[in-house]
């Protein structure tokens, strides 16, 4: 058993129903960017419920349709940056190997199991961990911020360059 599945074991929470689908969304921008993001699961195989681009979690969160989660540590939210008033719920502490075995509850004591959840970290890795988490604890409508907050690698190793929050041009701030 890995980690993930040990937490979700210890939690004792049921596996998440089927996501309602949030395509029906009053505003058929928000609508559509749920549509491409379902559809994305799709493509990629995942359980949860999408995998938005970093203009797109922009998007939704600034219409009130989503909340954005950083799952970084608080090292990386700290000196590296992060979203204005995007909460931080640490997938993994800084150093340590496994997740965070208090992570599903403190995530839902910032939001409701129905409400859709866009989990950002540093490249779209946690995140997806952090996203599959949380839909078989019970979270409908999770979803991956894909290329994360500072992207990919460049050909220099460097991050930053290749996609991801910052690099779109996104609000961002450093303590």
């Amino acid at each position: 058993m890995n980690a993930i599945d040990a937490l979700q074991a210890k939690s004792a929470l049921p596996a998440a129903p089927a996501p309602a689908p949030v395509t029906r969304h009053r505003d058929p921008e928000i609508a559509a960017i749920f549509a491409r993001a379902e559809h994305r699961a799709g493509e990629m195989d995942v359980e949860y419920a999408g995998a938005v681009t970093p203009e797109e979690a922009y998007r939704l969160q600034a219409a009130g349709a989503a909340r954005i989660v950083d799952v970084r540590t608080r090292q990386e939210w700290e000196l590296v940056g992060h979203v204005p008033g995007v909460p931080l719920v640490e997938w993994r502490g800084y150093r340590e190997q496994r997740p965070n075995p208090l992570f599903l509850e403190q995530l839902a004591t910032l939001v409701h199991r129905d409400e859709p959840v866009l989990f950002l970290c540093r490249s779209g890795v946690r995140s997806h961990h952090a996203a599959d988490l949380a839909a078989r604890g019970g979270f409908r409508h999770a979803y991956n911020v894909l290329e994360g907050f500072e992207g990919e690698l460049d050909p220099d190793r460097k991050r930053g360059h290749l996609g991801g929050w910052r690099h779109a041009g996104l609000p961002w701030v450093q303590s």
